[in-house]
């Protein structure tokens, strides 16, 4: 069970790159409209922050900044940018275990276990990931392998909450998918596992209904000479009224 308020928002950090924005649109859209209770999503964003340590992406070691930011305190979870909800994390945030420094799913690709991490950020092995430590390669060496934390402190999450598309054998039942070879709109990854759903997603998060469904009741809506509805911005609702 998780130690933080049971009314407190499941926090959520996702790794945040601005190359790839659309990749951090789809996936924030994703997990809102599927959890089941309240949510606190934070972009880790790398200028924002006391250090300057990057990798492939700019999240490569802030990611391990998640407990300092929680003030080690309670429960929060990482996510690669490049993932896709398609299940509620209020089920996986009840997996968690008080027991564990951190709970990750330990798929076959172990550089790949900290792309999913759910951070017991109370947990005192924890203390040790600040800006000045993770920022440094000689203290923070192979943090991807959860090296600051002896095995036993590492939990384990099931499969489905971290599939690897193009290294985990194709699934249908996955809850949080991983393009880790790539999101599936380029064409060197043509032929995705799960690429018509984060197509989907992308579409439904770019969407909205009309004006009219929106405004026209609204105290922002003028009525023009013919009975049109339109915002009181537009030139026949001026000359109208």
């Amino acid at each position: 069970m998780q130690n933080q308020s049971s009314g407190a928002p499941l926090r959520i950090f996702i790794g945040y790159d601005h190359r790839q924005a659309v990749s951090y649109n789809v996936l924030q859209f994703s997990i809102l409209r599927r959890c089941s209770k309240p949510i606190a999503v934070t972009p880790i964003v790398l200028p924002t922050l006391p250090m300057t340590r990057s990798g492939l992406t700019p999240f490569t070691y802030s990611r391990f900044l998640v407990p300092w930011l929680c003030n080690y305190q309670g429960w929060a979870m990482f996510l690669d940018i490049d993932y896709l909800c398609l299940a509620d994390l209020a089920e996986l945030f009840a997996l968690v275990d008080d027991r564990y420094g951190a709970m990750v799913s330990k798929n076959v690709k172990r550089f790949e276990w900290a792309s999913m991490i759910m951070f017991n950020c109370g947990h005192p092995a924890n203390r040790v990931l600040t800006p000045s430590y993770v920022q440094d390669p000689e203290q923070c060496r192979n943090p991807h392998a959860m090296d600051w934390l002896p095995d036993g402190l590492v939990g384990d999450l099931p499969r489905e909450w971290n599939h690897l598309v193009g290294y985990d054998p194709p699934r249908k039942d996955a809850k949080l998918v991983h393009y880790t070879q790539g999101m599936p709109i380029f064409e060197e990854t043509t032929g995705s596992e799960y690429r018509a759903e984060w197509l989907a997603e992308h579409e439904a998060s770019n969407s909205t209904l009309g004006w009219q469904e929106l405004m026209a009741r609204s105290v922002h809506a003028a009525n023009t000479p013919d009975g049109r509805k339109v915002a009181k911005l537009h030139p026949a609702a001026l000359s109208a009224n």
